[in-house]
């Protein structure tokens, strides 16, 4: 399966293949997390601390012998355009989503990983927030931060840019396989 073709095909701005040993995985990060930077530790299935200690993800990643990283690039008015950022990061999402159903039915849950941009967001209040079970299991991704991947680094070791012009935001989504 060639899913940097895969990728560009359903409309990501760049794709790239990068083995794993060069991402910058760093169980530091989890710290923001449980600082809730974002709002959505303890709250959703996605994030910490639902989703395991950071050590043992790192671990999990490091059993993935390649990463295939996608980003899109979306303008925003302005450098606080939030809604901006929140709507690009809901389009992005919903194409990693797409992507993550055709890896793994070609691939299987076994060989690969999908990881998102930030939590999943399928659910208007999380499963979680009510103490039920994950109302879509299959569909529900985790995102590369929650994995211990430094995204900003991601442009070390490739031709994929963190930072990419005034007024955009970028936003990162990887495939991992054996």
């Amino acid at each position: 399966m060639d899913i940097v073709k895969l990728c560009l095909d359903m409309g990501a701005a760049k794709a790239e293949e990068i083995p794993v040993s060069r991402l910058t995985l760093m169980p530091e990060l989890r710290e923001l997390c449980e600082r809730n930077v974002c709002g959505r530790f303890g709250r959703n299935y996605t994030c910490p601390p639902y989703t395991g200690e950071a050590g043992a993800l790192i671990e999990k990643l490091k059993t993935f012998n390649k990463a295939v990283i996608w980003q899109n690039i979306y303008p925003l008015e302005d450098s606080f355009d939030f809604e901006g950022m929140m709507d690009a990061q809901q389009k992005h999402n919903a194409m990693t989503l797409d992507i993550a159903r055709q890896v793994y039915a070609e691939l299987g849950r076994d060989n690969a990983l999908v990881l998102a941009a930030g939590g999943c967001t399928l659910c208007e209040i999380c499963a979680a927030q009510t103490g039920e079970p994950c109302r879509g299991p299959d569909d529900a991704l985790s995102s590369l931060e929650a994995y211990g991947i430094h995204v900003a680094k991601i442009g070390d070791v490739s031709g994929l840019r963190y930072i990419n012009g005034k007024d955009t935001v970028t936003y990162f989504s990887g495939a991992f396989v054996l």
